[in-house]
């Protein structure tokens, strides 16, 4: 028995003073026996004059601490498994340092001969490294917030320009598309207005759509008893690029039935949904107008609907119209694994209208 053990003990001092990582071997009553050439060179430690005596004279007891103290003691009288936490290390020489320390007793079946390995690792420079890079995240964030807020406000400022423009100019023609730019560029002004105040990572769709939509019906509904604009979605998220073709997509849509779906001061609803289960999601804009042109009607398709076929592309989604029943019906659908079908096959193209944006 004493052969093994004296044999056990051997191995344990020749393997720590081999050792790359930082190593301390100490005894039961939590003296020194050796310390691996890193554990020196790492801490800038003389050893030689600190074996057989307490660990805690270490550096003129710099490592006299209540955490290694209560560390070392927890491992002498508890299981063999390691123990860790963490430390600091103040030095009259030095900067402070922030330390993980590692106590294990190793198990010789001898009680009389017990022995502690210490781990320690120097992991200042990998705290302040985290903690720039935290700061560094949240000023990150900070800026982009700003340059949210900027760019919605710039662009509001072009569409007033472009608006006040379309008062000056000769032609009815001239005026329209003055009045069709001025639409998009408040669009997509509102659009960035509500990402500038969600996340940069996931946007819950349900917020982010009812945002939205409230946007569109101040700017846009003037009569609210006459006119509704709800939403209908779950509590499912998207990643912020994604949202942003959404919300275009439904802006689109929108201001398409706002003009075009209640004619004649026309009651009616709008209701735009959003439910995905999984990889599969849909995209819905409802509403009970007049519906889409009879066959033969003269229809040219407008801008917003190559807009919401190439976004729909861009989410590889494809564009349905359901023309039963009253009013339009539009579903924007991705369907997990399925090969999707080109915008506009079949010859169904976003509702359109005549003089539909």
């Amino acid at each position: 028995m004493a052969t093994h053990t004296e044999g056990a003990q051997s191995l344990a001092l020749a393997m720590v003073a081999a050792s790359g990582p930082p190593l301390l071997l100490i005894d039961g009553d939590l003296n020194l026996m050796t310390a691996s050439a890193s554990f020196s060179r790492d801490f800038h430690i003389d050893v030689s004059g600190s074996l057989g005596r307490s660990i805690f004279g270490l550096d003129d007891g710099q490592w006299d601490t209540p955490q290694l103290h209560v560390l070392l003691n927890a491992t002498l009288v508890g299981p063999s498994d390691a123990d860790t936490f963490e430390m600091n290390l103040d030095s009259d020489f030095r900067d402070p340092r922030r330390l993980v320390v590692s106590a294990s007793k190793l198990d010789y079946g001898d009680e009389e001969n017990i022995r502690l390995i210490l781990a320690v690792t120097d992991v200042t420079d990998a705290r302040a490294i985290a903690s720039l890079m935290k700061e560094t995240l949240q000023q990150k964030a900070v800026l982009f917030q700003e340059l949210q807020h900027r760019i919605a406000n710039s662009l509001q400022i072009i569409a007033s320009i472009i608006m006040e423009s379309s008062r000056r100019v000769g032609t009815e023609e001239a005026r329209s598309h003055l009045h069709e730019a001025h639409t998009r560029v408040l669009s997509v002004a509102m659009l960035q207005d509500q990402l500038a105040a969600a996340s940069s990572e996931d946007v819950e769709m349900a917020a982010y759509l009812a945002r939205l939509c409230a946007s569109l019906a101040t700017s846009m509904i003037r009569d609210a008893d006459q006119l509704s604009l709800t939403v209908d979605a779950d509590d499912s998220s998207v990643a912020a690029e994604a949202s942003v073709s959404l919300g275009l997509i439904v802006t689109e849509l929108v201001i398409n039935a706002l003009k075009h779906a209640f004619p004649d001061q026309r009651a009616g609803k709008i209701v735009v949904g959003y439910h995905s289960t999984g990889d599969e999601w849909t995209l819905s804009v409802d509403d009970d107008g007049v519906g889409m042109p009879k066959a033969g009607a003269e229809t040219k398709p407008g801008l917003g609907s190559y807009v919401i076929e190439a976004l729909a592309k861009q989410l590889n989604a494809h564009v349905e119209l359901d023309e039963t029943g009253q009013g339009a019906h539009v579903r924007i659908t991705h369907t997990r694994n399925e090969q999707q079908p080109p915008i506009g096959a079949n010859g169904v193209r976003p509702p359109e209208r005549a003089g539909a944006v």
